[in-house]
């Protein structure tokens, strides 16, 4: 065989790619796309948090600048209010707020519920709501649940 004839028949085996190395390649390439989904899972999850967190915030500033408002009923106790509690009936504005603030707690939040508590010209404010949603990235409490809080003090 010449040198010819064996130059053509290694150019001829050497001329495509080989089953084994685009399965290599494929596989490679599965592993990147699926680490960039369940980079994107995570991202959407803790954007779900977050946000959540926000929602907490300004409704603890909605019912503080509501008592500020209403400054005299608020030290008076009138705004003070348990986790749990149904809301207020009545037409005073110290019910009114309180039954406005519930209601906006249970619509923005899952399971959204909140509490006040005065101490003299102290209040802490509570807000409470679930994240049972993203259950697999928080642990949950002795009851199983996945509650979260968020705790505002402020002085009136």
């Amino acid at each position: 065989m010449s040198n010819r004839s064996k130059l053509q028949a290694v150019i001829l085996r050497s001329a495509g790619f080989s089953l084994v190395e685009v399965l290599v390649a494929v596989v490679v390439t599965a592993i990147g796309v699926m680490g960039a989904a369940a980079l994107q899972l995570s991202a959407i999850k803790f954007n779900q948090t977050a946000d959540m967190r926000s929602q907490a915030t300004v409704l603890a500033y909605d019912i503080a600048d509501r008592m500020r408002a209403n400054r005299e009923s608020a030290l008076s106790g009138d705004y003070e209010l348990a986790l749990s509690d149904a809301a207020p009936s009545g037409s005073a504005v110290h019910q009114i707020d309180l039954r406005d603030w519930l209601s906006a707690l249970a619509s923005r939040m899952p399971a959204g519920d909140g509490s006040i508590d005065r101490d003299q010209r102290s209040f802490t404010i509570t807000v409470q709501w679930d994240e049972s949603r993203v259950a697999n990235s928080r642990e949950a409490d002795a009851d199983g649940d996945h509650l979260q809080q968020f705790v505002f003090v402020t002085e009136l």
